[in-house]
């Protein structure tokens, strides 16, 4: 007895000038159960493709698409097929590249290197046009780590920034996503810019080259560098962080992830009294961060135990997590130097923001662009949506 053939489907392709009703009009046109479907639109074109069990209505429906396409000038090619879908044991990949510009050759490579690490693509469309062009693949791959590896090597040719995440419904649910402040929620150091006005920079830049090179663990480093202050007037605090400026994206960043519901934490090494009152400017309602002794209103030069440090600064994390009642899986954590190793090895999803390499390495997607609502769209939400939430919070983006 003769195996059974797959039964064959009817694949249509529309092609032609977007207009209202047009997908009605294709709609109309066929007959039969509708097995997939997919429509796009780029500048004013229509691509609609769709996949139909109706073999027995082959004729009826080229006659009726034939119309169609000569009434509204519309490009249409109906072929059979016994293609259903991809194999469902291969686990969908969500790639979003971020560049500025990008540049169509390095599309190309991604495509080369999904295809050598015998993935294929299923879908793809931009979701982002500024303020770096972001694009969106869905991959099914057999193989992710492989597929991991081939897009690190795309972005580092190409220049631009590639992360690769399983597709899971873990990026529907509510997120925390944790923040370190200098040089990634700001653009400055505050230790550096307190040296500045104790006049200190010189021993305190030497304390940090001291640090760079292995010699100081950042416990030690904080010590001396804090030690550096004492006798400075508290109202230095205030000097310091009037100066402070926000990292490009960063009031956007907040205001569209608390629109959606999101709960958002800063977790520094830096000092409280400078990040407090930006964390309430930013409505960021969970700190975790060092704070300077002050006694008669002069800085002793200690910091107050426990000092949040690279172990700290994970452990904040889960605490957290753990309070607000978001699993681990659904927490982000986004940073620059090896300070925040621990933190982004435990989050769901470790940036590393303009980052040290270290940290670059480690992490499992990088930014390099200046823009820290960049990150919103490796969490799956494209410019569209953060500008709807932006209106939603009434202010601009």
């Amino acid at each position: 007895m003769e195996p059974e053939s797959a039964p064959e489907n009817l694949l249509i392709t529309v092609s032609g000038r977007d207009r209202p009703g047009l997908t009605a009009r294709i709609f109309d046109a066929l007959q039969g159960e509708v097995l997939d479907t997919e429509q796009t639109v780029v500048s004013g074109r229509l691509v609609q493709l769709v996949l139909l069990a109706a073999t027995q209505f082959r004729e009826e429906i080229g006659r009726n698409l034939t119309q169609l396409a000569t009434e509204l000038e519309l490009d249409v090619e109906v072929t059979q097929t016994t293609e259903v879908s991809y194999d469902r044991n291969e686990e969908r990949q969500r790639l979003v590249m971020l560049g500025a510009p990008m540049d169509s050759h390095a599309i190309a490579d991604i495509a080369r290197a999904i295809r050598d690490s015998h993935g294929n693509i299923e879908r793809i469309a931009r979701i982002a046009a500024y303020p770096v062009t972001a694009i969106e693949l869905i991959v099914r791959s057999p193989n992710n780590n492989e597929l991991r590896r081939a897009a690190a090597t795309v972005a580092n040719h190409r220049g631009i920034d590639i992360s690769v995440q399983p597709v899971t419904l873990d990026r529907l649910g509510r997120h925390l996503v944790v923040l370190d402040v200098d040089s990634t929620l700001i653009q400055d150091e505050v230790i550096e810019l307190l040296a500045q006005h104790t006049g200190t920079a010189d021993q305190v830049a030497q304390i940090t080259e001291r640090a760079m090179r292995g010699e100081l663990d950042f416990r030690s480093s904080l010590n001396e560098r804090a030690a550096l202050l004492a006798g400075a007037d508290e109202s230095v605090l205030t000097e310091v962080r009037d100066q402070i400026r926000l990292t490009p994206g960063a009031r956007t960043l907040c205001r569209t992830l608390t629109s959606l519901g999101h709960e958002i934490a800063l977790v520094s090494g830096g000092f409280t009294d400078v990040i407090a009152p930006i964390a309430q400017r930013l409505g960021v309602n969970h700190i975790r961060a060092n704070t300077l002794e002050i006694e008669n209103g002069k800085l002793t030069g200690r910091v107050v135990e426990p000092i949040v440090d690279r172990s700290g600064k994970a452990v904040a994390l889960r605490e957290i997590a753990a309070d607000a009642g978001i699993p681990l899986t659904r927490t982000v954590a986004i940073g620059d130097g090896a300070n925040d190793l621990d933190m982004l090895a435990a989050a769901g999803l470790g940036v590393a923001f303009n980052a040290k390499p270290v940290l670059q390495e480690a992490a499992d997607a990088s930014v390099n662009v200046p823009f820290l609502d960049s990150v919103l769209f490796l969490m799956g939400l494209s410019r569209e949506e953060i500008e709807s939430a932006q209106a939603m919070h009434g202010e601009d983006s």
